[in-house]
């Protein structure tokens, strides 16, 4: 069908030195993938698409992972709508649109859970998509990715092309986004409790109520998956990639307090944004065609925590 098999097939990860990105590349070298290209954002502007263009045309990859996406957490997205609708939407057109022109055998577009409703019903399956209202602090960004999978569908339609749209729960994994700010949870929460620990402090105050319910994988068993379904999936529509279990908030970051080592108490600020009471996917449809994930989640919580530590002063950024 696509391909995949052969090593030596030029397969462009978009995003390559990005979170979820550097997994891929990764997980395909380590398969043996021998023509694994990247660009940086500095070599190749993915919101120009006369640049993505022309780059498409003269390397020619028959596989696409498309990775790339402008992402944050709560707080950067209620800061920034306009730039993560913009930013998404330019790049998700300019890459489909230059895979289709180029002969790319496969896209694989990379989404979001935060595309089903606030309200969807738990675990979420895949057709939950446009059943009810988005979760408003990410609506702009959500909308973005809801594009980029009916962008594939209707390139599949018109075109014949064969693009396939996944559905990433909420990941972590060395190499996150470490920002105070406007990292994700696991990396903003792990780097204030390392500052508290440093610093002596006697409690860390957690955005929220910590009663929502949330799915974590670890971005390497995101990887696998991307590769397994590149390689075997035959499938239509969207289909979901997490790990079946859920924790609150409040466990997690007790969890994440311990993996850290501080010795302080737990606060919640219950004034601030919960975000969507639980997100759950239903991950029937993956774990049906015989991929489950490797990773414990003590484990990579201690992994990323391990990483943290090594890269400090990159990642207080």
């Amino acid at each position: 069908m696509s391909h995949f098999e052969d090593l030596d097939t030029p397969i462009y990860v978009a995003g390559h030195a990005g979170l979820v990105g550097g997994a891929i590349s990764r997980a395909l070298k380590a398969r043996g993938y021998t023509r694994v290209i990247g660009r940086t954002r500095a070599d190749l502007d993915l919101e120009d698409p006369a640049a993505v263009r022309r780059f498409f045309e003269r390397e020619r990859p028959t596989h696409v992972f498309l990775a790339a996406a402008k992402v944050g957490g709560i707080h950067a997205n209620n800061t920034y709508p306009a730039d993560f609708i913009r930013s998404n939407l330019l790049i998700q057109l300019n890459v489909v649109e230059a895979a289709y022109r180029a002969g790319t055998r496969r896209l694989m577009f990379l989404g979001s859970s935060c595309i089903y409703p606030k309200l969807a019903r738990q675990p979420i399956p895949e057709d939950e998509l446009l059943a009810g209202r988005l979760e408003p602090t990410n609506q702009p960004y959500a909308v973005a990715k809801i594009a980029g999978i009916e962008l594939c569908d209707s390139y599949n339609r018109q075109y014949g092309t064969d693009f396939v749209s996944v559905m990433p729960t909420n990941l972590y994994g060395p190499g996150d986004n470490f920002d105070l700010q406007n990292a994700h949870v696991i990396p903003a929460l792990m780097h204030r409790f390392h500052l508290a620990k440093l610093a002596g402090d006697s409690s860390v105050t957690v955005w929220g109520s910590g009663k929502p319910r949330r799915e974590f994988l670890h971005v390497d068993d995101l990887a696998d998956a991307c590769v397994f379904l590149m390689k075997g999936y035959e499938g239509r529509g969207i289909i979901n990639i997490g790990c079946g279990e859920d924790v609150a908030i409040a466990e997690l970051a007790q969890t994440i307090r311990d993996v850290v080592g501080f010795a302080g108490r737990l606060e919640f600020d219950a004034s601030k944004p919960d975000g969507t009471p639980r997100k759950l996917l239903d991950v029937s449809k993956l774990f049906a065609l015989g991929w489950r994930p490797r990773v414990r989640f003590a484990d990579g919580l201690a992994d990323v925590y391990r990483w943290f530590c090594a890269h400090e002063s990159d990642a207080r950024r």
